[in-house]
């Protein structure tokens, strides 16, 4: 590799533990080796579920405690309760509206009301309702990719050293060579995170305008909570055949093809890395 093609690795020594979300692993093999492609549909699913039940519980407690408001303050319960129905209305016609931005392929609610704001909740509130059925990681893999395709169509080109690329250090070996050779014959700094408060400085440090990030699905749905409403964020999430944080896999084509949607490949330079 050239002196223009070697990869830009940024290094930070020394707080959110990368791979936390695993504590409870019990060190079996996880199921299907760690692979949890699922289709968009389950997400949708999932959130209509969460959402409904959501609203279920808010009716009940309002059920419950109205009429004793209604003894101290008449006429309360029923402004609550047009409240709720106002609340539950617009919820459900936002939901739609993701649905249609997703199945029709445009973007029918600007980013700030979609997945750079309230889409980040509903994606963590989702999972924490599938985690209790034992879903999570199917849920969450499903909800990255509702979330890519939604991001994906307002993704702009960046300048030179304006993208960044985040990755989890518990990628294979194999893995990790191919992230560096698209380092650099992208020209892309990239930073192997440890902790989710270092993947955080290096944002705040560096001010991407945009960043690449590869995680297992649990990590990235955090880390798009905690990112993606600031910076735009293509995600994409690992395979875990040998368990979580060891050995893991990508699919490195779809990796550059993340890459590709902000930066172009760097032209000729001397004996650099030629354009496709």
């Amino acid at each position: 590799m050239s002196e223009t093609a070697r990869p830009q690795l940024i290094r930070i020594e020394v707080d959110r533990r990368l791979g936390h979300e695993w504590d409870e692993w019990d060190g079996n093999p996880l199921p299907n080796q760690g692979n949890y492609d699922s289709p968009p549909r389950l997400f949708f699913q999932w959130s209509a579920a969460g959402l409904a039940a959501a609203l279920g519980v808010v009716a009940l407690a309002l059920y419950l405690l109205g009429p004793r408001i209604g003894l101290w303050l008449p006429g309360v319960p029923a402004i609550l309760w047009l409240g709720l129905g106002v609340a539950a209305g617009a919820s459900w016609l936002w939901w739609l509206l993701i649905l249609l931005s997703y199945a029709t392929g445009r973007s029918l609610l600007p980013a700030k009301l979609a997945e750079q704001g309230p889409f980040l909740r509903l994606m963590s509130v989702t999972s924490r309702v599938a985690d209790r059925f034992g879903r999570r990681d199917w849920v969450e893999n499903a909800a990255v990719k509702v979330y890519n395709a939604l991001a994906l169509r307002r993704a702009k080109k960046v300048g030179e050293g304006e993208l960044l690329l985040l990755i989890p250090r518990c990628l294979s070996k194999p893995a990790i060579d191919g992230v560096l050779a698209l380092s650099g014959k992208y020209e892309v700094p990239v930073f192997v995170a440890t902790r989710g408060q270092l993947a955080r400085r290096v944002i705040r440090e560096r001010r991407p305008r945009a960043i690449v990030a590869v995680a297992c699905e649990r990590d990235m749905v955090s880390g798009l909570h905690d990112v993606a409403g600031r910076v735009p964020v293509l995600g994409l999430t690992m395979t875990l055949p040998a368990g979580p944080c060891k050995d893991a896999g990508l699919d490195l084509e779809q990796l550059e093809k993340w890459v590709r949607v902000f930066v172009e490949e760097a032209g000729p330079r001397g004996s650099g890395a030629g354009g496709q």
